[in-house]
C-alpha cells in the first residue's frame, strides 16, 4: 500500500524546508552513494509512533511568471489539495497572519482536507502566546513549533498521524504484477498505457499533462495478471504545473510507491534529458524494479548501431540503475510491443527473488578468496556470513568484524559478484553491514 502523504504548504520565508528536514530526519528514502543519482529533497520519508508515510516540501515548487510569490503559493496550495491526505498549514508566529495565509486558508478551508496549522517560530514560551491568533484561521488544529529548535515536531506528528487514512485493506493479490508507467510529460505514457490494452483507456494528446487522473487498469497477459498504474496529471491548469520539473517528479511517486515494476518512459526522439534522471532515481531509491523504456522508436533515424549507442547513453546517464534492462519499443505503431511484458514478468520476478544463506555465502567466500578485502591502516574486513533479510527489492546484510572497514567499492564488487551468481535483473539491491556480535 501507498503510505499516507503528508504536504506542508504555506507562503515563502515560513521554514517549510527546515520542518520537513526534521520530520523526515534519517528515515529519507535510502540514497547510495553512486553517481547521477538524485539530491532533491523535494519528497521524503518519515515515521513517527510505527507508522511511516511520504512527505511533500512544497517549498521546492517554483513557478515561474508574473506574480511568482502569489502564484508559487497558490500552486503550493492546490498541490496539497490535489495529493495529500494531510495537509500541515506553516506560518509564522513573528509575522502574525498575513494575506498570504488568508488566501492559502480560504483554498484549504474549500479542500475538505484535514489542515493541522503548524506555527513555526515558537522559539520560546513567551512565544506561545503568539498562536492564538492563528485560530481565525478557522481551523481546529494549531501547533506551536520551532523548525529551528526541533521543539514541538512531536506534537505536530501526534495531531497528523490521527487523520491518516485507513491502509489496512490490501489492493490486489500476490500473484498481480503492479506496474507504474513514469516518465516527464509528452513521452507517449499514456499511448503506451492504450497500446498495452489494445483500446482507448486513457486520454491521448500531445500537449503535456492532459492525463486526467491516476488509472488503475487490471488486465491479464499469458496467464498472468497485471494492473497498469498510469501516472496521474493535473485536473486544471495542466501546463503550468507539468513546466514545472520538480511537480512532475513528485506526481510520479504515488504511482511509484504502489508499484512492483516501474517502467521509465524515455522519448526516443528527443533522447535523454536532465529531469529523466530524477525521475528514476526516485524510482531507484524507492527499491523498485525497473525497466527503461525507449519510446517513439518507429521515428528515429536508426541503423544497425543505434539501438547500441542509445542503450550506451542511457547506461552513461544512469549509472546507479547498470541494473535496469532496456526495451525499444513505439506505442503508435506497436513496433517492439510484445517484448516489454517477458521482460516486466522477469524482473518482477527477480525483485521477490530470494536466495538461501548457504548458497549466497558460498559464491561471497568464493568472492573473498578471489579478491580480498584490502587493509585500512593495518586492519582487514572479515565477513563472518551473509544473508538475505527482504526481498522487494532483494536486501542482503553483511555481518563483519568492523562495518567502517567495508569499503564502497569492496561492496561493489561483491555486489557485481552476486548479481554475476543469481541474477537479480532489474531490481536494485540494498546492502548493508553490521558488526557480527559475539552470541551470533
Amino acid at each position: 500500500m501507498a503510505r499516507p502523504i503528508i504536504a506542508i504548504v504555506g507562503r515563502p520565508n515560513v521554514g517549510k524546508s527546515t520542518v520537513f528536514n526534521r520530520i523526515i530526519g534519517d528515515k529519507l528514502a535510502i540514497v547510495e552513494d553512486k553517481p547521477g543519482v538524485t539530491r532533491d529533497r523535494l519528497y521524503g520519508r518519515g515515521e513517527w509512533l510505527d507508522t511511516e508515510f511520504s512527505v511533500i516540501d512544497t517549498g521546492g515548487i517554483e513557478i515561474d511568471g508574473e506574480d511568482q510569490i502569489m502564484k508559487s503559493v497558490r500552486v503550493q496550495a492546490e498541490l496539497a489539495i490535489e495529493e495529500a491526505d494531510v495537509i500541515v498549514f506553516m506560518v509564522d508566529a513573528k509575522a502574525g497572519i498575513t494575506p498570504a495565509d488568508s488566501e492559502v486558508a480560504e483554498m484549504l478551508f474549500r479542500a475538505k482536507k484535514p489542515v493541522i496549522v503548524a506555527v513555526n517560530k515558537v522559539d520560546n514560551l513567551k512565544r506561545m502566546d503568539d498562536i492564538y491568533e492563528f485560530y481565525s484561521l478557522g481551523f481546529g488544529d494549531v501547533v506551536g513549533i520551532s523548525g529551528s529548535h526541533g521543539t514541538g515536531i512531536g506534537d505536530l506528528l501526534d495531531e497528523v498521524i490521527k487523520h491518516f487514512p485507513d491502509t489496512t485493506e490490501e489492493e490486489y493479490g500476490e500473484d498481480v504484477i503492479k506496474v507504474a508507467l513514469i516518465g516527464r510529460p509528452n513521452v507517449g505514457k499514456s499511448s503506451l498505457v492504450n497500446a498495452i490494452l489494445g483500446e482507448e483507456r486513457v486520454i491521448v494528446s500531445n500537449v503535456a499533462g492532459t492525463t486526467r487522473d491516476a488509472i488503475d487498469t487490471p488486465f491479464e497477459k499469458d496467464g498472468q495478471k497485471y494492473v497498469i498504474i498510469d501516472t496521474a496529471g493535473m485536473r486544471k491548469r495542466g501546463k503550468v504545473y507539468e513546466t514545472t520539473e520538480k511537480y512532475s517528479v513528485m506526481r510520479a511517486m504515488k504511482a511509484i510507491e504502489r508499484a512492483d515494476v516501474v517502467l521509465v518512459v524515455i522519448d526516443g526522439e528527443e533522447g535523454i534529458i536532465e529531469q529523466d534522471k530524477h525521475v528514476a532515481g526516485y524510482a531507484h531509491e524507492a527499491g523498485k524494479a525497473a525497466i527503461f523504456v525507449v519510446n517513439k522508436w518507429d521515428i528515429v533515424e536508426k541503423d544497425d548501431k543505434t539501438m547500441h549507442q542509445f542503450t550506451q547513453k542511457i547506461r552513461d546517464h544512469f549509472l546507479f540503475m547498470t541494473y535496469a534492462p532496456v526495451v525499444f519499443l513505439s506505442a503508435k505503431t506497436k513496433q517492439r510491443l510484445h517484448k516489454l511484458f517477458p521482460v516486466v514478468t522477469n524482473v518482477a520476478e527477480q525483485h521477490a527473488a530470494r536466495v538461501a544463506t548457504h548458497v549466497l555465502n558460498d559464491v561471497v567466500s568464493d568472492a573473498v578468496a578471489i579478491n580480498p578485502p584490502p587493509t585500512d591502516k593495518g586492519k582487514r574486513l572479515r565477513i563472518n556470513y551473509a544473508t538475505q533479510v527482504a526481498v522487494k527489492p532483494p536486501t542482503i546484510i553483511f555481518f563483519v568484524n568492523d562495518p567502517e572497514l567495508m569499503h564502497f567499492s569492496y561492496q561493489r564488487y561483491l555486489e557485481n559478484k552476486i548479481r554475476g551468481a543469481f541474477g537479480f535483473e532489474g531490481t536494485p539491491l540494498r546492502m548493508f553491514t553490521r558488526r557480527k556480535s559475539d552470541d551470533e
